[in-house]
Order: structure tokens, then sequence, then C-alpha cells
């Protein structure tokens, strides 16, 4: 089976997946949780009911008196979980005030509060922290392959890993861009998380595939170098898709049954790593041999 050979078709599809996603993105942007705009987390309890209460009748009542509740949720303690947009202590004092005359008696779970200057040091430090990894990554990569054989090159394998990585990272993005914009799922912190997590599980199928290359060309330097990266591939093939497909019915498994609160942070990181291993594989190798090819065309003009 030639992997290598089918390389266009691997970057069609990728191609697919990532155009929607980066309009949907410059278009619509990411709907941003409190986390980054700031506002209010209010966990409640209703001890004693006046009326029956749903999270769809809760979200109307609370955008009716002013709350500008973003999203509400249930969660397994039998409470309701409200992401309002509002921060001032007066005007929350008003809201419970108003919910208490309505729906009864009810007791604060959590009540958390973001402002803005807070909210914007986060989302700095949010871009700060994925920006150090991938530049972490690429020195880490090209240094450890410093001693490749030729004709391969350390760059070219740091390279070809941030690619990958990159385009994990955009397709997680735009998909909840897309998501963000039919549906209220916020990105919060945690989403954040899950893009530092799928960075470094994407980087680790990657180096997988490429350490059993460098072997494979100490091993079998007589052969071309697209045909050592297909048959690399081909060995670590299994091994790859096994320790994936592990991974993912886990995350399968928790978004399904977990709590509301996790769900965000799972979903980005199923979306995640099933890119991540598709890219390791199908995008990051391939882009090897095109870049061999590139500069073997170069050096003979």
């Amino acid at each position: 089976m030639n992997l290598i050979a089918k390389r266009n078709l691997f970057f069609a599809l990728s191609l697919i997946i990532l155009v929607p996603g980066v309009i949907a993105l410059f278009t619509w942007g990411l709907k941003l949780g409190i986390d980054f705009t700031g506002g209010t987390l209010w966990e409640v309890k209703f001890v004693e009911k006046k009326e029956n209460v749903t999270t769809q009748s809760f979200q109307a009542f609370l955008n009716d008196i002013g709350a500008e509740a973003s999203t509400v949720s249930t969660t397994s303690d039998d409470s309701i979980l409200a992401r309002l947009k509002i921060n001032e202590e007066a005007k929350l004092n008003d809201v419970k005030s108003k919910v208490k005359d309505k729906y009864g008696q009810v007791e604060d779970v959590r009540l958390e509060t973001v402002g803005p200057t807070i909210s914007k040091e986060l989302t700095q430090k949010a871009l700060l922290a994925v920006a150090i990894s991938i530049l972490a990554i690429v020195s880490y990569i090209t240094y450890s392959f410093r001693k490749v054989p030729k004709p391969a090159s350390s760059i070219a394998f740091g390279v070809c890993t941030v690619v990958a990585l990159v385009h994990d990272v955009i397709v997680v993005v735009g998909i909840f861009a897309i998501i963000g914009h039919f549906t209220n799922i916020e990105i919060d912190s945690l989403f954040i998380t899950a893009l530092l997590t799928v960075i470094g599980f994407s980087v680790h199928d990657t180096i997988v595939v490429f350490d059993r290359i460098r072997e494979n060309l100490l091993k079998h330097s007589g052969y071309d170098f697209p045909e050592i990266v297909n048959h690399s591939l081909l060995q670590t093939l299994g091994r790859s898709l096994n320790t994936s497909l592990t991974a993912i019915f886990v995350l399968i498994a928790l978004f399904l049954f977990g709590g509301e609160s996790i769900k965000t942070f799972v979903l980005a990181l199923l979306i995640g790593m099933i890119s991540g291993t598709y890219s390791s594989i199908f995008n990051a190798a391939p882009l090897l041999v095109v870049w061999h090819n590139l500069s073997t065309k170069r050096k003979k003009s």
C-alpha cells in the first residue's frame, strides 16, 4: 500500500475541513465565554419550587430581567448553571431577588465573577501559552533530529511537525467557530487547556512516525526517500491508530455520559485527537516527501 502516492488526496481532505472553519472563524469568530469577556458563573439550586423550572424557561426569565444569560445548563447535582454577562454586585443582588420572588427559596452553590481586566489578561496569557508551546516544540524537534541521515533535514522535521499541529489547532478552532454560531457553546479557559493537550498529543504521534523514518534512513539508505517514508508509515500505522482509538473511545464515553460542565472541553479534545491522528499519519510524513522533492529540484536547477 503506497500512502505517499496518495498524498495530494490527503492534503485535499484536510483543505475541505480547514477552509469552512477558517471562513467561519473570520466571518463569525469564536463565541467567547465569561473567562474571556467578563461576567458571572452562577450555579443555583432550587430549595422550594413555586413552579417547574427548565433550562429554557430559566434562561428566558433571566434575559427578561436583564441578567443577559448566554447559556443555562443542568448539572449532575440537580442544580442549574447559568453564565451571565453581568458582574456588578448590585445587579447580581437584584437578579437573585427577582429569581427568589418567582421560583421560591434558592441556594447559591457557586458564584464566580470575572471582571473585564482579568478576562483581558487571561486572553493574552492563553494566546502566549499557545505561541510559546509551538515555538518550544519547533526548537525541540529540530534539535532532536539534528543528526538525521541525509537526504533528510532536521529543519524539515521541525517545520512539518509544526504544520501538522497548526492544522489540528485550526481544525478545532474552526469547528468551534461553526458550532458556536449555530448553538450556545462558548469557549472558556478549559478550551485553551484542551488546545494545549491537542498540541502535545499531535506532536507525540508525529514523533513516533518521524523516529521510525529516522531509523529506516539508517537501515535502508539505498532506497528512495519516499519509499522509506511510506515503509515507516505502514510500520507505525497500526500502533498509531490503536493508541488513538483507545483515547477516542474514552472521550466519546465522557462526552455522552459526563457532566455538562466538561462537555466543551471533552468535545475539543475529541476533535483534536481525531485530527491529530490524521495529520500525523497523512499530513506530516507526506509533507516531508514534498519538502524533499522541492529541495532536490532546487539543487538540480
